[in-house]
């Protein structure tokens, strides 16, 4: 798993059990704990010496409170994961491994949608491919919520960057279950390894 890395995507309360709750999400959360736990097996130490040599990268829908992606204002989703609730908190059991440096927020101004965490930034206003490169990653590991819209496109930006992606299909969450195995398929299709 040298110059390896995962990325978790949105695995935020509003797409678990609030007002966006994905299918499969509570089980997506516990598959990717099993797997964070496999590979760092044997490893010892504190969960931040973990880090440094598996790194896991979040990346969060941050919205203001007045999105343009949400109904009342004309969007085609219901208000999710305002910034400083609780439903755009990230799962409490996935907190041990969260890093500011290394959580992207995305969406954060109200006129744009963003479902690739490749446009989120960090709070040094660094992005999401800016630091996979700055930590020498080759493979990068996916999962998180939804399948269809930003596991999806973040799937499909880290590929054209040059990374080789692995989607981590029991450790997805998905809206609608033939939108997410037509996604599944299409990723597939574009060289992205469904593992």
């Amino acid at each position: 798993m040298n110059n390896s890395a995962l990325v978790i995507v949105d695995m935020q309360y509003d797409f678990i059990d609030g007002s966006l709750a994905c299918r499969n999400s509570e089980n997506a959360v516990k598959e990717t704990l099993k797997f964070i736990d496999r590979q760092t097996k044997g490893q010892g130490g504190e969960d931040h010496e973990i880090l440094d040599t598996f790194p896991i990268l979040f990346t969060r829908d941050h919205h203001p409170a007045d999105h343009s992606s949400f109904k009342e204002y004309g969007g085609i989703w219901p208000s999710h994961c305002v910034a400083g609730t609780h439903g755009g908190s990230i799962h409490k059991d996935l907190l041990p491994y969260v890093r500011e440096e290394l959580t992207f927020d995305k969406g954060c101004d109200k006129t744009t949608e963003q479902y690739s965490g490749f446009d989120g930034l960090n709070n040094a206003e660094q992005s999401l491919g800016e630091i996979l490169e700055l930590l020498d990653t080759t493979d990068v590991y996916v999962c998180g919520l939804a399948t269809e819209y930003c596991v999806r496109n973040t799937c499909e930006d880290l590929m054209k960057a040059g990374f080789k992606v692995h989607l981590l299909k029991d450790c997805i969450g998905y809206v609608d279950h033939q939108g997410h195995i037509d996604a599944l398929a299409t990723m597939a299709s574009e060289g992205i390894v469904i593992e």
